[in-house]
Order: structure tokens, then C-alpha cells, then sequence
């Protein structure tokens, strides 16, 4: 109990907290007995705990919890215990037991610890399509005030086009309007990219533009807003708001549901942020709203962050840590998009393949995958949850006239179970993203890949005797930390040896708080960067032509698209490989055998035969529409 330290007055329930000695072990095993053989008086307890009891709500509870309701009445104070002990009158034995069954069966038929819980918890939503309540921070007056505009406007990876279409069904809902036309716009919103230097240099050039823009809007018009969305706001909002003042908003990827708060206080003139990244954020309750509503093709997100934690690369520290949406909801969306007519989807994530969902409690114990053959992580392996094998095979089963595809995968995350699936499935692309980076071991140490040159080329190998006429793409980084001219070739070689159908190459380019950054010299001149990235690009546009030229004369699966930016008298579409094909916009058989002749239309899966290849595209002549089914059983 307390010590001596309170002052004794009239007012029985002040007591002190000072130094409270914990209870002995005699009184801990009394207050168990107690918990187990008077529950009815602890839960009236606790509800007068609700109203912050004085001493003479307490005293009945020290007679009936026994060791436990000394305890309790320890904890007074010595004037309060003396009051009420001078306060109620001594009775017999008989007499105070008759009393204390009477209160114990009073306690019994009262209210119980549930009704408390009860009437504290929120009311439970019946009717969970019912439309929601506006945010309180958006006034009826903001809601009603002309029906504000957005422009969107994006950059960088398939990600940041998910992104897009997130920040967007998140507006909506808060009553804005979108427009496609610059000069309408109350709002401008930038999603933006940080990988490369290049890439964030477009977006300040575009910033400068559009400050130019709001400076000559009318007085009579509601002032222009500004934004910055995603890896650069993370990565430079001191920047973008105090040093430049050039924007308004600042969110970052893991903000977006902020972003009608952060409108409204740009509303009040005030400049507003949250850059704050999560590690459960990803966003699995916002059905994304559809950038193009016509589009045969769609992005899921599956996934969010990166742990790999590769020296040259900034994602972990813009995006955060990896989080998996729950399984139930990425099929979900896959199930609305093929109701919607969405003939390919596209599964998303910084780290696509490394997917696990652990919402479901019975996959929490399963055993982490093996990794690719001599690859390796810097951490340990994760136990436990749904892996993307399983997500995979059931996103394909959702429609079999669906194509699946995913990006971007890292290359260590490639078991045999997947690869076996991508080999069964028809509606499975047979086109696999292997980010290679470097040829040469020792530069792929410094970036801390997790793998040599041969454990690379073994998974080649290995992913080509799986899938057969497997299409493949990679990344590459021109003059990383230390490159030397041997290390050069040997990306080269590789370049060569492997005959990828798509590339990505880019010049390497420093990014703050990466290890690189921290412990490594950029030490590559520009001028050797830019020769070394033209030999690249030169070495693959070569391999890539004589990859795809090996197309030329055989059939191929194209899902059309729409007409050719270049010639309104073709159509575009894409192989199994991802690789664009076009071809004349001309009538066909219809594929039913009827003899009857159509147009292709995008969203028709249709059959061509290559005449000529590039090493971007393939061209060739219409033969007839079919299905994905119809396909697969005639390989």
C-alpha cells in the first residue's frame, strides 16, 4: 500500500500512488482464487471502475474477493480506510454472511463485463455497401464548391500507373471530378519516380512549368493546387517544399488515403505533407479506378516494398519494407476485371515473386521456399504464409480466357513449382523478367545481387529447359561503383551469350541513402557511362533481332490492342512474349468456321503470321480471330 505521504482530510477517496509495493506471493495466488471463484464481483468491479470509484464503492469487494479484495482495499488510503471503517457498523457473523451472499447475488444479475465492452465499442456496419460518410475535414461547402478537378499525371515504372489509378478512386470518392485537359484542372497531381537522376530531373523541369502555370490563373478562378505523389516526394519533400516552394501537397506511396486531408489544408493555403511509409500499407480495400476504361490489359498490385536491399537501388527507402495484399482480394479484383472485360492482367510488386500473404492464420507455420539454385539473400528465409506459386495458380484460374503476367521478379525467387505452372497453364505468359544488372560477378558483389555470373546462367538454362520458347527480358546497369573496362565486356558477353528478346538498360546513377551511396565511389566517368550504356544497347538490338527474327514465318497469339500510333490502317497488339506486333487493319474468318468475315477489335484474340522482325517489333499478315483455349490445344 501507500506509504504515509497523503494528507488526511474529509474527502475519504483521495489516496496517493506514491511507491506502491507490489503484492507478495500470497496475496497474487489470492487474487487468482478470487478471479476464479467471484468473476461476478470482478466484473461489477470493473464497471465501477468505469466512474473512477471512491473507498466506499470499494469496501463491499474487499470482503467478497477475499486475498484479492484485501489488495484492492490496500490501495487506499489509511484516512479513507479509517472513515469508512467508522462508517459502517460492526455486525454478527451470520448477519454479514446473509449481506454478502445478497450482494454477491445482486453482482450475479447485473450487468456483466460484455455490456461495458459493449456500450464502449463502435456500432458494428450492417450494410457494409452503403456509401460512407464524407471525411470530417471535408466541409459541405469544400464537397459542393464546383465540383474541383484533378489532373493526373504519371512517371515511371508499371507501379506508379497502379499508384495512379489508386490516388484516383481515393479522389473520387471525396467528390472530385477528373479531367484529361491541363488547363481545366483545379488540382495537378505528379506521380513521380526517383530511380534515376533523369527521371527526377523531368519532374523539376515540369514542376517549373506548371508554377508558371498557376502564377497566370485568374483571380477569379479557386486557386491551382500542386502535388507530388509517390518515390520522389518520399525521397526529397524537404526539398520540394521548402527549398523549391514550388507545390502545395507532398504524399508519399504509403499516403495516399491522405490525400483528401492534405487538399483540404492546401485549400487554407497552407502547405501540406505525409511521407510517412508503413509496413502494412497496401492499399487491398481500394479497388483501383481504371486510367483508360476501354484498356484490354490491367495492373493488380500484389505486393509493396523491397528487402533485397541491392546497393545501387533506392526502392527500400521510398517504397519500405515488403507487404503482401491478402490473396482473397487481389482474386477479387482479378474476378471484377474479367467481368469487366479485361482480357490480360499484369500481377504487380517491387519484388513480385517474393509474395506472402500471411493474413490466413492455418498458412502461418508453412515452410519458405527454396531460392533459385546458388542464390542467396542478406536476410533469413520467411516462414510461413501463401506464396506466389499458390497466388499464381489461382489468379489463372479465375478465367481462362485471361492472360496473366508479373513483374518484376527478383531472380533468386524462381522455384521449380513455378516455373512447372508457367509451363501447364495456356493463359500463363511464357515470357519471365530475369534482372540480370551485370555479367561479371565481382560487380554483381559490389551490388549485392546475391548470385554470380554462373548461378545466373544456370537459372537460364534451367528457366529455357522448363519453358520451352520462353521469352526473355533483363535490366542492365552501364558503369556501376568500380566498373572496369573487363567488367564491361563481361556484361557484353553476357548480353550475347543469353539473346534476351526485351531489355531495359540505364546508365548508372547514384541515389542518396543507398549503400552505394554510403560506402562505394561513383568513380565512372559520364563520358565512359554514355559509351559503355551505347555498346549495350548496340550488343542487344543485334541479339534481339536475331532472337525474334527466329519468329519470322511461324503464327503468332497477339491480343489486339487498338490501332497503331503510326498508321491509322494497322492494328497493335502483343504475343505471348510481350514483344508488340502489327499488322493491317483487314477482314478475317471469324474462327467459328462458318466462313463468315470480321474486323479485329481490341480485346480479340487473333492469330498472325510474322513476315519480318526487329528488334522491338514484329510485323505480319492477319490470318484469323481465336481463343486462348483454341490456342494452347493447337501448339
Amino acid at each position: 500500500g501507500c506509504q504515509r505521504h497523503e494528507k488526511a482530510d474529509s474527502r475519504a477517496s483521495r489516496t496517493c500512488c506514491w511507491n506502491v509495493r507490489p503484492p507478495c506471493d500470497r496475496q497474487r495466488d489470492g487474487f487468482r482464487t478470487g478471479l476464479a471463484s467471484e468473476r461476478p464481483a470482478l466484473w461489477g468491479f470493473a464497471g465501477c471502475l468505469v466512474s473512477r470509484p471512491s473507498a466506499a464503492m470499494l469496501l463491499p469487494f474487499k470482503h467478497v474477493l477475499g486475498a484479492a479484495g484485501t489488495f484492492l482495499w490496500r490501495r487506499l488510503s489509511w484516512a479513507a480506510r479509517s472513515e469508512l471503517r467508522a462508517r459502517v457498523p460492526t455486525r454478527g457473523r451470520g448477519e454479514r454472511n446473509r449481506g454478502l451472499e445478497d450482494f454477491s447475488a445482486r453482482l450475479a444479475a447485473g450487468p456483466t463485463l460484455q455490456h461495458f465492452l459493449r456500450n464502449t465499442s463502435p456500432p458494428q456496419e450492417t450494410h457494409p455497401q452503403l456509401e460512407e460518410e464524407p471525411e470530417p475535414y471535408l466541409t459541405s461547402s469544400i464537397l459542393e464548391e464546383a465540383r474541383r478537378k484533378v489532373y493526373l499525371e504519371t512517371y515511371g515504372c508499371q507501379m506508379n500507373v497502379n499508384d495512379t489509378e489508386i490516388a484516383w478512386a481515393i479522389l473520387r470518392k471525396s467528390g472530385y471530378l477528373r479531367t484529361h485537359q491541363l488547363e481545366e484542372a483545379d488540382v495537378i497531381l505528379l506521380v513521380t519516380c526517383s530511380v534515376r537522376e533523369k527521371a527526377e530531373q523531368a519532374i523539376w523541369n515540369r514542376l517549373r512549368h506548371l508554377t508558371a502555370l498557376k502564377s497566370k490563373r485568374l483571380r477569379s478562378q479557386a486557386p491551382l493546387r500542386i502535388g507530388i505523389l509517390g518515390c520522389m516526394a518520399e525521397r526529397l519533400r524537404e526539398e520540394i517544399l521548402h527549398k523549391e516552394k514550388l507545390v502545395d501537397i507532398v504524399a508519399g506511396p504509403d499516403a495516399y488515403r491522405d490525400l483528401p486531408r492534405l487538399l483540404a489544408v492546401a485549400e487554407t493555403g497552407q502547405q501540406a505533407a505525409n511521407v510517412l511509409l508503413s509496413l502494412d500499407e497496401t492499399y487491398a480495400d481500394v479497388l483501383p479506378v481504371q486510367t483508360s476504361p476501354d484498356a484490354t490489359s490491367a495492373f493488380v498490385s500484389i505486393m509493396r516494398g523491397c528487402d533485397n536491399m541491392c546497393s545501387y537501388c533506392i526502392v527500400p527507402f521510398t517504397r519500405g519494407r515488403e507487404r503482401s495484399r491478402p490473396m482473397a482480394s487481389i482474386l477479387r479484383e482479378v474476378k471484377l476485371l474479367s467481368d469487366q472485360g479485361v482480357k490480360e492482367v499484369t500481377l504487380l510488386g517491387q519484388n513480385v515473386n517474393s509474395f506472402r500473404d500471411t493474413s490466413e492464420v492455418q498458412f502461418r507455420s508453412a515452410a519458405a521456399p527454396g531460392l533459385s539454385r546458388g542464390f542467396s539473400t542478406i536476410y533469413k528465409a520467411k516462414e510461413g504464409g501463401l506464396r506466389f506459386a499458390h497466388l499464381l495458380d489461382q489468379a489463372s484460374r479465375v478465367d481462362p480466357e485471361m492472360r496473366i503476367r508479373f513483374t518484376s521478379p527478383h531472380p533468386k525467387d524462381f522455384p521449380d513449382e513455378v516455373l512447372q505452372l508457367i509451363r501447364e497453364r495456356h493463359n500463363i505468359c511464357k515470357q519471365l523478367h530475369l534482372p540480370a544488372q551485370s555479367g561479371s560477378s565481382r560487380i554483381l558483389e559490389a551490388m549485392r545481387r546475391g548470385y554470380t555470373r554462373e548461378a545466373y546462367l544456370e537459372l537460364i538454362q534451367h528457366v529455357r529447359d522448363s519453358i520451352p520458347g520462353v521469352s526473355l527480358s533483363s535490366d542492365f546497369i552501364a558503369g556501376f561503383c568500380g566498373e572496369t573496362e573487363d567488367d564491361h565486356q563481361q556484361t557484353v558477353s553476357l548480353l550475347r551469350q543469353v539473346r534476351y528478346n526485351v531489355g531495359f538498360l540505364f546508365a548508372y546513377s547514384m541515389r542518396q541513402k543507398t549503400r552505394a551511396y554510403h560506402r562505394l565511389q561513383d568513380d565512372v566517368p559520364a563520358e565512359v557511362k554514355r559509351r559503355r550504356l551505347e555498346e549495350l544497347i548496340s550488343v542487344f538490338r543485334e541479339e534481339a533481332t536475331r532472337a525474334n527474327g527466329a519468329m519470322v514465318g511461324r503464327s503468332q497469339l497477339v491480343l489486339v490492342e487498338g490501332p497503331s500510333k503510326r498508321s491509322a490502317a494497322e492494328l497493335c497488339g502483343r504475343n505471348d512474349g510481350n514483344i508488340r506486333v502489327i499488322f493491317p487493319d483487314t477482314e478475317m474468318e471469324d474462327g467459328t468456321g462458318s466462313g463468315a468475315v470480321v474486323r479485329a477489335q481490341p480485346g480479340d484474340y487473333v492469330l498472325v503470321k510474322v513476315t519480318s522482325a526487329s528488334s522491338q517489333t514484329l510485323k505480319g499478315v492477319l490470318l484469323r480471330r481465336t481463343t486462348l483455349r483454341e490456342s494452347a490445344a493447337h501448339r
